[in-house]
């Protein structure tokens, strides 16, 4: 912070608070308003950014109680004098203060001795010595949040666990060991996939300065499902189905997640590949629900007794004379 904004920055303004606001209470306006002012919660907001650098060196000085009071001495000095960067008239800058330290002293307006210099730069934190102004003290940030100052936050911690197809696709509360051995519980929200984070709030390290607690983040496992394979909210799985009932049409039954059957109608002449729904027997999440979706795969007999290859040989005979292939070739040609 330049020399200046010590006189011209009202940190007890800026959070809103009295100059004689207590430690707790100070902090407790800190943590409320950088909450409503943390980049996380307002991304792409550079209004918002800069507010919360401000109330955060704001606090990062009245949070420290000598650098509180090395504060309070500067703002009752008033905001007239002046310290300049520099060049022509800085010297003049810096007598406007030392002044304040020799009145009614010999020389009236001068400093006068090492002793001055001492009272001026004690006020700095260093009395005196050198780095006075770069060793940590007043308006130095105390790291916070992308080098913001105030409070840093705790570290995250994190946790992972397995969970199977169908409690991942429920939701369930389950228990799980902190690092430090103690068990905790966590909400699996219904419809979880495999990969996703879930965050507990404040419940992760504590802040070395007292700040916010980090958070543990849980990752999720998901196993496989041995018949159904997740799509998005929908569930997909591929049904065999007998040339007889493709041909012909049927209808059939098909497993849900929840473990009973389902009917549905396979139409005359359905191919391999079509795919039968069944609205609403997906995924179910606050965010919508998926459809059951089964693929149809015709299935040949690997194994034929004589009569039944008499039947088909006799088929092959009325069937008609197309060739499924013909548009095929065609294309390939072109």
């Amino acid at each position: 912070m330049a020399s200046q904004d010590w006189f011209d920055k009202d940190f007890y303004k800026v959070l809103g608070v009295s100059k004689e606001v207590s430690a707790a209470d100070l902090k407790k306006t800190y943590r409320k308003l950088a909450r409503k002012y943390h980049p996380d919660s307002n991304a792409g907001d550079a209004t918002a950014e800069a507010k919360f650098k401000e109330i955060s060196e704001a606090y990062a000085v009245l949070s420290d109680t000598a650098q509180r009071e090395e504060y309070d001495q500067i703002r009752a000095m008033g905001s007239g004098a002046r310290f300049t960067a520099g060049g022509q008239g800085a010297a003049g800058g810096f007598e406007d203060v030392f002044s304040m330290f020799n009145q009614g002293r010999q020389g009236g307006g001068r400093f006068q001795s090492a002793d001055d210099f001492e009272d001026i730069f004690s006020m700095f934190g260093q009395g005196g010595q050198p780095g006075g102004f770069g060793s940590g003290r007043f308006g130095q940030s105390s790291g916070g949040f992308r080098g913001y100052g105030g409070p840093s936050r705790g570290a995250d911690v994190t946790a992972r666990t397995t969970l199977d197809f169908l409690t991942a696709a429920k939701g369930e509360t389950i228990s799980l060991q902190a690092e430090d051995g103690k068990p905790f519980k966590v909400k699996i929200p219904a419809g979880v996939k495999d990969g996703q984070k879930i965050r507990l709030r404040g419940r992760g390290r504590p802040s070395p300065d007292g700040g916010e607690n980090g958070d543990i983040v849980v990752q999720i496992s998901v196993r496989k499902h041995p018949v159904v394979q997740r799509d998005g909210l929908n569930l997909r799985l591929t049904v065999p189905v007998p040339f007889v009932e493709a041909a012909l049409g049927a209808t059939i039954e098909v497993p849900t997640l929840d473990g009973d059957a389902v009917k549905l109608r396979v139409a005359p002449g359905t191919p391999s590949g079509r795919i039968l729904r069944v609205k609403g027997r997906g995924i179910k999440t606050t965010k919508g629900t998926g459809d059951l979706l089964a693929d149809v795969q015709v299935a040949v007999p690997s194994h034929l007794d004589d009569a039944a290859k008499a039947a088909l040989e006799t088929f092959r005979d009325l069937e008609p004379a197309e060739n499924p292939r013909a548009d095929l070739m065609a294309k390939a040609r072109t």
